[in-house]
């Protein structure tokens, strides 16, 4: 059947107010951010202990909270729209949170893990803990807006958490924990992704609708994962990385992205742009070179030399006496511009980067909108 030009434009027009991203720039006043190390701003450092030097070396020229050697995709997206780096929530010193704050904690899982940070290496702020924080955050800074003075300067408006940007970056470490603990899977991933899918529902009931998740990276080309447990070589796939790993990482990108579509399904008034980190970074890897990179599954800041020049006894900025000196022992390398992977878990900042320049453009993401644009418009 023929349809009249009229009628092809009336249902122009009811698909073009059916696409739940904004067709022009988005204005975000702030980013709210919840996840682990890959964007943590200096949660972790704050509660346990500040992380030194070299961290932070390219960028800050000190330690800055970030496990990284600068900047992560985080520090890139607020810089984007031109807003300031996000202050720690947990860090009480020099913080300003007007436009926005960071719940991440390095370690963080999606599922509370039943052990404590010295035994079993996962920080205690999961993600239904930075949840908590969020909420307390909303209400109290807002009293605390009212007094006015400097304190107004460094709270965010009301109106700013409705008009926030709200970015996921967390999965990582689920994975670890399951397959260090041989827990199935299967069982794991669904309960995860269920508390996932919790805590967004959690921030659209207070007023969030533009979401920005990353999905989890290829896990399996890390070094603390590589060397964690004998492979064999049928087990490396071309790029060196551990495809057991890897495999565990896609399944939980695939459930992930079912999860999100349910989201859209159930928060109609919700953007959700979910982004393939997995596809980029595993890009990177693959083709470093053609990117000016250098031995991608070499660690930059590691100990030990070796093909990955990483050893779990002696991280990156571990220290140790020698003569009664005190020696950096975990050192960086001479040029992390032109390296991949920071410390063994971590990506460098030229890392960071080259992957934020991938996903800004909406190529890597679904719906395909760039970043700049991963708003929803309701009708006033």
């Amino acid at each position: 059947m023929k349809l009249s030009p009229l009628l092809l434009g009336y249902l122009s027009v009811l698909l073009l107010l059916s696409v739940p991203v904004s067709s022009s720039p988005c204005h975000f006043p702030a980013v709210v951010n919840l996840g682990d190390s890959n964007s943590d701003t200096g949660g972790l450092s704050a509660a346990f202990g500040p992380v030194r030097t070299p961290y932070g070396e390219t960028f800050f020229r000190m330690p800055a909270g970030r496990y990284s050697d600068g900047r992560l995709i985080i520090d890139f997206i607020a810089e984007s729209f031109g807003l300031p780096y996000l202050s720690a929530y947990l860090d009480s010193l020099g913080t300003n949170f007007r436009h926005g704050a960071n719940f991440a904690s390095a370690a963080a899982t999606i599922m509370p893990q039943n052990t404590t940070l010295s035994q079993g290496g996962y920080s205690p702020f999961s993600l239904d803990v930075q949840l908590d924080e969020f909420l307390q955050f909303k209400s109290r800074s807002q009293t605390i807006y009212e007094r006015g003075g400097v304190y107004r300067e460094l709270m965010p408006r009301k109106e700013y958490f409705s008009r926030a940007l709200y970015t996921f970056d967390i999965g990582q470490n689920d994975i670890t924990a399951f397959s260090f603990l041989n827990i199935s899977a299967n069982d794991y991933i669904p309960n995860a992704l269920n508390e996932f899918s919790s805590v967004i529902k959690s921030i659209y009931e207070e007023g969030g609708r533009s979401f920005w998740i990353h999905n989890t990276g290829p896990l399996g080309c890390l070094s603390y994962v590589l060397l964690r447990m004998p492979l064999t070589a049928e087990q490396l796939d071309s790029a060196g990385c551990a495809i057991p790993y890897n495999q565990l990482a896609q399944q939980f990108n695939r459930m992930l992205n079912e999860t999100v579509i349910q989201l859209r399904k159930d928060l109609p008034l919700a953007a959700i742009a979910l982004v393939d980190i997995y596809s980029v970074k595993y890009k990177l890897i693959s083709e470093a070179t053609k990117y000016g990179f250098e031995q991608p599954l070499r660690v930059c800041c590691g100990y030990g030399g070796g093909e990955y020049n990483f050893d779990f006894n002696v991280r990156c900025s571990d220290t140790a006496e020698v003569n009664g000196t005190n020696v950096l022992l975990g050192k960086s390398c001479k040029d992390p511009s032109k390296s991949i992977i920071w410390d063994g878990v971590h990506y460098t900042e030229a890392a960071n980067r080259w992957v934020f320049d991938q996903i800004k453009g909406g190529a890597f993401s679904d719906p395909p909108v760039p970043l700049s644009m991963a708003c929803r418009r309701e009708k006033p």
